[in-house]
């Protein structure tokens, strides 16, 4: 990184810096530095906080060299491309682009593409392209998918990707990518510029970024990208909020704070209350309303929301008009509303780059300390909300693993790029491999699904409806039709929204009778036929998954095996769990903690144990005519359900006779008909579970055809939609699951259910942090065989019964069984 006060102010032509001075500003050290890596054609990497003049310095390069060009202007055609992750983000940051434009009467033009843009103007962009275009992911697969994408995008100058380290981790990032590796095909000398405030680690961020790949002897792609970094800014004025002086042992939604966070907002301009599910946005949405006495404007906003809803809290936030917004992840990024001066986060944040992201949001004042205030629901997350408080002081954020690009996505890509032109297979090989996640890629591999796009694979090849590309006499592989190219341009982008599954009696032969909700199909991908849970209040028994019916029995007197939730979407980050753990250990730090909480963990140390970090604490102990094994990996629900899933089993052969298990981010509990004190612990959490155990489950399961049916989408094997008809849920599952069934019975190495098996492994249940978590507790066990509950299970028991107690009685129910919980654990 560029010595900042070596860079000279000089480098602004004379027009920009008396805009800058015009203003009151001056141009601050990372913007002239990004001016200068663009005058060297660098790359770039530019890391600083909100309020920084982030954004301004990504397009200030740009700036500039639009306005210096000569009359007329030279290189007609886009300069320019500006990637934003949300279609709000880029609408906001055009209107923010043009007050620097109309204020120096520059000679620019800068528009946004989203897939709410009129018709008619994406029509006449297609055409006549902007100077600058600010636009999503997708427009940009969509893009590349055109005839004639290689003239549109030859004089291209710049990529602009904004909140970078969003879109990297994911297939979306994937296919961004990889279109960023056929942008450079078209314009060589395109400079590549990031900008975020939250990455811990840049390296990784500049890996996926570089182009190009790395032979022996030479130096790495990522070498290549400049890091700038701005200021520090003002550290984050972070508040906890303590309701009445004390934390409930249990809950999710922080109802018994509402009335102070009605109050918070009350003394603020305006708030973003954050939480992490919709769910949660609209409990707490209804709550504040019942307490607005003062009438004050506050609206909600989440993603099941109609976009037009949206678009009207958003517009009511850019005028002023409210106090508060209730929202979920939605509003995570970088809109610019200089009003917001509190954030307010319900419930625990579950990662510290996440929560920065949030807090960014209040002030957008490099020099003036943004304000959060965390509201924990229950003790757990008072840990972890003082853990992600101090990471958040000393500027830590989540790191994130290098990521190995998935083959679904190549095929989409694969495929858009046949209906862009011919292409010669060494050259797309040559070109898919200088894109950062497929650096690696082997040459099987691509082949593999060059064969998926053009045949469907072997098991599908003698229908006619998969062969989507074809190869020339001329050697090169183009589009088989010009219906098949329109076809995949309506379903472009690699975000597949999770199907609602109908829940229904069964009445049977598996007839599907009354209907009695809906869920998403999440819910159920960890249950086999015969399996018990709760919904609407009752005990139902799973008889069958048909088509998208839940086919269900009463089972009123079985206890259920796993109670649904509404706990959070987002999984505990490792980093924060690993401060929650080195926090809960640390007997000295626990003074930072409220009086309550300081002697709940007391209690718990004196009457069972309190691990070491590393270590992993499990308590076995009667409770209500059962037998509880409990443990505290402290790695996210996601992991924990799926530990939970292999243990039951293996507890099953050992002939304990588990009834049951429930888990949240911290714990796990397992309840069963026989006493679990004598078994062996170390053979029983032996890594090897993650072998036969978990393939033989994983064949079982529903979440197998789930991640099928999503890899289906991505790869075009399956559409969503064609031209003048749009597939129901329950037309694009009916379609994937026969699909699957044939694949596994005749080409089981097929390439769609390879890509499935590695997003069932990641995305829905977590292997990679199952296997690091048995790695690190190996042999590092604590057992404690107590003869009650202990402080730290009351939390994770009361999950079980708050399933089971819908209605106000129910509240009143739990409320004695609470009291009489914490009464035990503190015997």
């Amino acid at each position: 990184m560029a010595d900042a006060a070596a860079i000279s102010p000089d480098l602004l032509p004379e027009k920009f810096s008396a805009w800058f001075e015009g203003r009151g500003w001056s141009a601050r050290a990372h913007q002239l530095e990004m001016v200068a890596k663009a005058r060297e054609g660098r790359d770039a990497l530019l890391i600083a906080p909100t309020g920084g003049g982030k954004t301004l310095a990504g397009f200030l390069p740009s700036l500039i060299e639009l306005a210096e060009r000569p009359p007329p202007n030279t290189a007609p055609g886009l300069h320019t491309l500006y990637i934003s992750p949300l279609k709000a983000l880029a609408v906001d940051v055009e209107r923010n682009l043009m007050t620097p434009i109309l204020q120096m009467g520059l000679p620019i033009v800068a528009e946004s593409r989203t897939g709410d843009t009129g018709l008619s103007r994406r029509q006449r962009q297609r055409v006549k392209p902007p100077d600058i275009l600010l636009t999503t992911p997708e427009q940009l697969a969509l893009f590349c998918a055109w005839e004639g994408a290689r003239l549109y995008f030859e004089n291209l100058s710049c990529v602009i990707l904004d909140e970078i380290h969003t879109l990297h981790g994911s297939k979306r990032g994937d296919l961004l990518a990889l279109d960023l590796a056929r942008l450079q095909q078209f314009a060589p000398k395109l400079r590549r510029v990031g900008l975020s405030a939250t990455v811990d680690d840049p390296d990784v961020i500049r890996r996926w970024l570089a182009y190009g790949k790395q032979d022996e002897g030479e130096p790495a792609p990522h070498e290549s990208i400049a890091l700038v970094r701005g200021p520090a800014g003002a550290p984050p004025i972070v508040d906890l909020l303590l309701s009445e002086g004390r934390v409930p042992w249990a809950g999710h939604t922080a109802k018994h704070a509402m009335d102070e966070v009605y109050e918070a907002i009350k003394g603020a301009r305006t708030a973003l209350v954050f939480v992490n599910t919709r769910f949660q946005a609209e409990f707490a949405f209804q709550e504040l309303w019942r307490l607005n006495e003062d009438n004050l404007p506050i609206a909600l906003h989440h993603g099941s929301l109609a976009a037009e809803q949206r678009r009207k809290v958003e517009a009511a936030m850019a005028r002023g008009d409210l106090r508060a917004v209730v929202c979920t992840s939605t509003l995570d990024l970088g809109i610019d509303w200089g009003d917001v001066d509190l954030v307010i986060q319900l419930a625990s944040p579950k990662g510290a780059s996440r929560m920065v992201q949030r807090i960014g949001r209040a002030n957008h004042r490099l020099d003036e300390p943004s304000r959060a205030l965390f509201v924990p629901a229950n003790r757990f997350e008072m840990l972890e909300c003082q853990a992600a408080r101090e990471a958040i002081a000393e500027n830590r954020f989540d790191g994130e693993p290098t990521r190995i690009g998935a083959l679904d996505v190549l095929a989409q890509h694969i495929m858009g790029c046949a209906c862009s032109e011919p292409f010669e297979l060494v050259a797309m090989y040559d070109e898919v491999r200088s894109s950062g996640p497929y650096r690696d890629l082997a040459w099987e591999d691509f082949e593999q699904v060059v064969d998926f796009v053009s045949t469907g694979g072997y098991a599908l090849k003698t229908y006619d409806r998969f062969k989507r590309i074809v190869k020339g006499l001329d050697g090169l592989w183009r589009v088989r039709n010009a219906e098949i190219a329109q076809r995949h341009r309506l379903n472009v982008g690699a975000i597949v929204s999770p199907a609602m599954l109908s829940v229904r009696i069964a009445m049977g032969k598996q007839r599907a009778g009354r209907k009695i909700g809906e869920v998403e199909e999440g819910m159920l991908e960890m249950l086999d036929p015969g399996d018990t849970f709760v919904f609407a209040g009752q005990v139902w028994a799973l008889v069958a998954v048909t088509g998208t019916d839940v086919l269900v029995s009463p089972a009123t007197n079985r206890d259920p095996k796993m109670p649904s939730w509404g706990g959070s979407k987002f999984a505990l980050s490792t980093y924060l769990a690993k401060r929650v753990r080195e926090l809960m250990y640390d007997q000295e730090h626990w003074k930072v903690l409220p009086a309550d909480v300081r002697e709940w963990l007391e209690v718990q140390r004196d009457h069972s144990l309190i691990p070491e970090a590393e270590e992993m604490l499990l308590e076995t102990f009667p409770h209500q005519k059962r037998h509880f094994l409990v443990c505290y990996p402290f790695e996210g629900r996601l992991a924990h359900t799926t530990l939970a899933m292999l243990l039951t089993r293996r507890l099953e052969r050992l002939g304990v006779g588990p009834l049951g298990f429930v888990c949240n981010d911290y714990a796990m509990a397992i309840w069963a008909l026989k006493p679990m004190d004598g078994l062996d612990l170390d053979d029983l959490f032996a890594e090897d579970m993650l072998g036969d155990d978990l393939e033989a489950w994983l064949a079982e399961s529903f979440m197998m055809k789930r991640a099928f049916k999503g890899c289906a989408i991505i790869a075009g094997l399956i559409e969503r939609r064609f031209p003048g008809h749009e597939k129901s849920g329950r037309q694009v599952t009916f379609s994937t699951d026969l699909i699957y069934d044939v694949l596994r019975r005749h080409q089981p190495d097929h390439l769609l259910l390879r890509c499935a098996r590695d997003d069932a492994a990641s995305g829905m249940i977590d292997v990679a942090r199952l296997g690091q978590m048995l790695s690190r507790v190996a042999g590092r066990i604590r057992h404690a065989a107590l003869d009650h509950l202990s402080p730290f299970s009351v939390p994770i028991l009361l999950e079980i019964g708050k399933e089971r107690s819908p209605g106000g009685a129910g509240e009143m129910i739990l409320a004695e069984a609470e009291e009489d919980m914490i009464a035990q654990a503190l015997s």
